[in-house]
């Protein structure tokens, strides 16, 4: 088990996900699945034709959304406490960076099956290390013990669900406030410090004001009938994988083949109506050449 896992501060809980990580991959290993796309993208390589980005790993979902993942603390705005779109940010992360990432657990968010899910690769993982928290104190605790550990190089460090946490009974009224804020105040601190992006969740609006109070930059996850998708600073959504194929979105295509200069006059003129006119009594089927040219020209 990581020394991070191993040598927590005293009360603290050891996460046995690191093993489960670690049986998984060797699972994966010994029946490696090849998908069936990869005779497609052998011919689009074949033929010189460019492979499209979410095709080129149609089993990596993390391809779905991007964040720039900013030096500093952002405060991602999530759907529900366990939203599988933090997993699919942190996977994406770890598959472009090769520096070690620490994610300080909070209401068992971290999953074993989803972040599988969504690696593009089981050894991806390799670099997590992950610690659970069960009561505020053990994770204001963990939070320092990251301080010691974090270095520049850093891939990226998470901290989901951090407000509710604090809001537990086991903590005094007089004292959530005060260790709420210094635990968020050390990541932010550390995040600029180090030059290393800190993300942290949260569900409610209370919970994102408290968080919002330190952050560098807020990013929203928006539930739409396709899926999640990211507004904010530094975030896009490129597509939508609904199993058996992408449901993509206008900034896929646009990265893809660009930005058109210009909009052809017969397309502005099919946008606009002019070839569905309706034709006058006695007249031909579509609008008159002269009205047509006027319109576009216009």
């Amino acid at each position: 088990m990581p020394d991070f896992c191993r040598h927590l501060c005293p009360g603290s809980v050891a996460s046995p996900l690191v093993s489960e990580l670690e049986r998984s991959r060797r699972s994966l290993e010994r029946s490696p699945v090849v998908p069936p796309e990869r005779a497609r993208i052998r011919s689009y390589r074949k033929s010189g034709t460019r492979v499209p980005p979410l095709m080129d790993r149609p089993a990596d979902r993390s391809g779905m959304s991007r964040l720039e993942f900013e030096p500093g603390l952002t405060c991602c705005r999530v759907p529900s406490p366990r939203s599988p779109i933090l997993h699919e940010l942190v996977c994406s992360r770890l598959a472009e960076t090769v520096g070690t990432a620490y994610w300080i657990d909070a209401g068992n968010v971290a999953s074993t099956r989803v972040l599988y899910d969504c690696a593009s690769s089981p050894r991806v993982l390799d670099s997590l290390r992950i610690a659970r928290s069960f009561t505020a104190y053990q994770h204001h605790s963990i939070v320092r013990r990251v301080v010691e550990k974090a270095t520049p190089r850093t891939s990226v460090i998470v901290a989901p669900n951090v407000v509710g946490r604090y809001r537990d009974d086991d903590v005094p009224a007089w004292e959530r406030d005060e260790l709420l804020a210094a635990s968020l105040e050390t990541l932010a601190e550390l995040g600029r410090a180090l030059e290393v992006p800190v993300l942290v969740t949260a569900v409610s609006d209370s919970a994102e004001e408290r968080v919002a109070e330190h952050a560098d930059y807020r990013v929203e996850c928006i539930r739409t009938r396709e899926g999640v998708r990211l507004e904010g600073d530094g975030a896009e959504t490129m597509g939508y994988w609904q199993g058996t194929y992408w449901q993509t979105t206008i900034p896929y295509w646009v990265d893809c083949c660009g930005v058109a200069d210009r909009i052809d006059p017969v397309v502005a003129a099919a946008d606009r109506g002019l070839f569905d006119a309706v034709p006058e009594p006695g007249g031909s089927s579509g609008g008159s050449p002269s009205a047509l040219e006027t319109e576009v020209s216009g």
